[in-house]
C-alpha cells in the first residue's frame, strides 16, 4: 500500500518532458486511439499514420515511453511519434503500458508481447506490414523493448527488424549508489532510486532475471539489430555500454552512439541540438531497417 501511495503522488508531479518538445509538432494523416485487450489489462495505444506515403502496407515502430516503470503516459511522446511516422514513413504504435507497483515485472513484458500479437493479427485491417516491425523506447521503455526481444527469442519467435534503446535502464542488480549518478541529489539519496526499482521488481530474485536486467541475459546472434543511444552523464551509461558489448560479442549488429554533454532523458529535455540529432538517427535507422528488407526481397525475386 505504501508503494502505491508514493507512486500516485509521483504521478501527480508535472512532467517536465512535456513542456517544450524537442521537435516541431507535425501533422499526421491520422492518429487512431485503440483499447487492446491483453492478458494483463485493457491497454491504450495510439497509432500514427504518416502524412504522405506511397505504401499500401506500412512498416511499424512500437514505442514504449520512459518513466521509471511507474510514471508518465504515452502522450508525452506524441510529438516524437508524429515525427517518426512522417520521417520514417511508418505507422508508429505508442503504448501506454501497465505501470508498477500495480503491475510489476514481468507484466509489462507480457503485455508488450500481447500487443505485438494483436498488431500482427490485424495487419490487413490496420494497413501495416507484419513482416516489418521495429521496437524501441526510452529509459524504462527501452528496458521493455530489450526484454521483449529477449522474450521473443526465448519463445523461438521472429525478431523485430530493429530495437532502439535510448539511455536504457538494464541493470536492477547493481545498487544505484554504485552507479555513476551525476545528479547530486539522486547521488546523495540513492534510496529513492532503490524504491522505484522495488516497485517494479519487488520479489526476491526478480532483479537478476534476464528479462528484468537484460545485461545478465544470455544473448544470441538471432536477436534484433540494435541502435543504442547513450548519454555521457547518465547513471545508466555503464549498463548500456555493457549490453552493447554483449550484443556485439554475440554477433548482433549494434550501432551505439554516445551523446557527449548529455544527461538522462536528453531526447525530451535537451539540449535541443542533441535531441534533434537523436530523433533523426532513430527515424533513419527505422527506415533503413525496413527498406533494407524490401531491397533483399526484390533481389531474391530478380
Amino acid at each position: 500500500m505504501f508503494k502505491l501511495m508514493i507512486a500516485r503522488v509521483l504521478r501527480l508531479l508535472p512532467n517536465q518532458a512535456e513542456k517544450t518538445p524537442m521537435v516541431p509538432l507535425q501533422e499526421v494523416d491520422m492518429k487512431k486511439d485503440v483499447l487492446v485487450e491483453t492478458s494483463i489489462k485493457r491497454t491504450k495505444i495510439s497509432l500514427y499514420y504518416p502524412l504522405k506515403t506511397n505504401k499500401k502496407k506500412l512498416p511499424v515502430y512500437v514505442n514504449f515511453h520512459g518513466g521509471a516503470f511507474i510514471m508518465n503516459e504515452k502522450e508525452m511522446d506524441d510529438p516524437y511519434c508524429r515525427y517518426l511516422a512522417n520521417e520514417a514513413d511508418c505507422v508508429v504504435v505508442n503504448v501506454d503500458y501497465a505501470k508498477a507497483p500495480e503491475y510489476p515485472f514481468p507484466k509489462p513484458i507480457r503485455e508488450a508481447y500481447d500487443i505485438l500479437q494483436w498488431l500482427k493479427g490485424r495487419a490487413d485491417e490496420l494497413k501495416i506490414d507484419a513482416e516489418k516491425i521495429t521496437v524501441g523506447g526510452q529509459s524504462s521503455g527501452a528496458n521493455i523493448a530489450a526484454a521483449l526481444c529477449l522474450d521473443l527469442e526465448e519463445r523461438g519467435e521472429k525478431q523485430p527488424l530493429l530495437q532502439v534503446l535510448s539511455y536504457p535502464m538494464l541493470d536492477f542488480v547493481t545498487p544505484h549508489g554504485e552507479k555513476p549518478e551525476p545528479d547530486k541529489w539522486r547521488s546523495r539519496y540513492p534510496q529513492v532510486a532503490q524504491f522505484l526499482n522495488m516497485c517494479y521488481v519487488p520479489e526476491t530474485g526478480q532483479a537478476a532475471h534476464p528479462l528484468a536486467s537484460p545485461v545478465l541475459a544470455e544473448v544470441s546472434d538471432r536477436l534484433a539489430p540494435a541502435l543504442i543511444l547513450i548519454a555521457e552523464f547518465d547513471a545508466f551509461r555503464p549498463e548500456a555500454l555493457r549490453y552493447a558489448e554483449k550484443l556485439n560479442a554475440a554477433g548482433v549488429h549494434v550501432q551505439e552512439e554516445l551523446f557527449e554533454g548529455c544527461s538522462h532523458a536528453f531526447t525530451h529535455l535537451g539540449p535541443k541540438e542533441s535531441a534533434e540529432k537523436a530523433w533523426g538517427m532513430i527515424a533513419w535507422k527505422i527506415k533503413d531497417a525496413t527498406e533494407s528488407l524490401e531491397f533483399e526481397a526484390r533481389t531474391r525475386v530478380e
